[in-house]
């Protein structure tokens, strides 16, 4: 195993990320930030939180309370496959560290009601939830605030994300200075690390790949399986007949093409697709048989990770343990700056 030393000694900072426990990841999340997170190993300390507290803002049926433990695990599972290293960093369950609930109280004290009923999200949660602003859960109107919590209790200086999530990262940065300013520099303003990752479509090709409209792809489906979700992706619509010329340059299947297809392969599908020398559902067949030679590594790590269910429950005990043991430094150090006294 790396030690901590040594991991600090190389790592150019402390990158904080975190996931919902939504079960199973399919493809966007992959290219969207678990490929990501794998590569920041090389150069931070990374710590990875599987935020189950997060996932009770929005829970409204009791059902979804029971599927939160499955969850966890499966999530766990795509995350170690795709080559998330516990020797390297820390994987944890938000939970299993108390302490990231009392600072979220603490910051709570210094953070303006104001600031949280601003942000985008919360008025598009709202709106999804079909809820007024007065009738939603303190906890989704104080998301913002447990959401810093989980980055600044590990003193982490840098957090992976897109440019649409820039706001809420700005939101820490803020509720960050407003504590410094009053109780003296504690923790560092964490700082944007912006991700180029590819926009994957859903198979309708309209709206973003979404486990929520059920069009997406597992990284843990079976090759049968995803060769039955490509095969209902949504290609050319002006394509009416096998004998029409298509046009790549709209089609969402070429777009996935141009990231799990060779750039032999991308050339000939172009050709065939403009000249209506291929027909669409042997594209689609074409597409699946490259994604499916594309995860065939990461299931083969899946499948013998699910062969060793106590190893991946150890991997989060052992990764809760490492966080909780820098969580405790950092609440000792709040309690004593905030006149609380040192906490038992």
């Amino acid at each position: 195993m790396v030690s901590e030393s040594k991991a600090s000694n190389t790592a150019q900072g402390t990158i904080l990320s975190g996931m919902r426990p939504t079960g199973k990841l399919h493809l966007g999340n992959y290219l969207g930030a678990l490929d990501n997170w794998v590569r920041l190993q090389d150069d931070y300390r990374c710590i990875y939180s599987i935020v189950d507290i997060h996932a009770l803002t929005t829970v409204e049926d009791p059902g979804e309370v029971a599927n939160i433990q499955p969850n966890i695990h499966e999530m766990a599972l795509d995350w170690l496959a795709a080559g998330v290293d516990p020797e390297r960093s820390i994987v944890f369950i938000q939970s299993h560290v108390p302490e990231v609930m009392a600072l979220h109280t603490l910051l709570s004290m210094v953070t303006p009601l104001g600031w949280l009923l601003r942000v985008p999200t919360f008025k598009e949660k709202v709106r999804q939830m079909d809820e007024t602003e007065e009738s939603v859960n303190y906890g989704l109107v104080g998301y913002p605030v447990l959401q810093t919590a989980d980055i600044i209790i590990y003193k982490a200086d840098t957090v992976p994300v897109g440019q649409d999530q820039l706001p809420h990262l700005e939101l820490a940065r803020e509720i960050v200075r407003r504590f410094n300013f009053r109780f003296g520099d504690t923790f560092p303003e964490p700082q944007a690390k912006l991700t180029e990752a590819p926009l994957i479509l859903g198979l309708e090709g309209q709206q973003k790949m979404s486990k929520s409209l059920d069009n997406h792809i597992d990284l843990a489906s079976t090759a049968e399986e995803t060769t039955q979700r490509v095969l209902t992706a949504f290609t050319d619509p002006q394509r009416q007949r096998r004998s029409d010329p298509g046009r790549p340059e709209v089609c969402n299947v070429y777009s996935l093409h141009k990231i799990f297809s060779s750039a032999r392969d991308i050339d000939q599908v172009y050709s065939e697709c403009t000249t209506a020398q291929r027909g669409c559902v042997d594209c689609k067949r074409h597409l699946a048989g490259s994604v499916n030679d594309f995860l065939e590594p990461l299931r083969e790590r899946r499948r013998e990770l699910e062969e060793k269910p106590d190893y991946v429950r150890e991997v989060l005990f052992e990764g809760g343990k490492r966080a909780r043991a820098i969580a405790r430094e950092t609440i000792a150090e709040v309690y004593e700056k905030m006149g609380l006294g040192q906490p038992v």
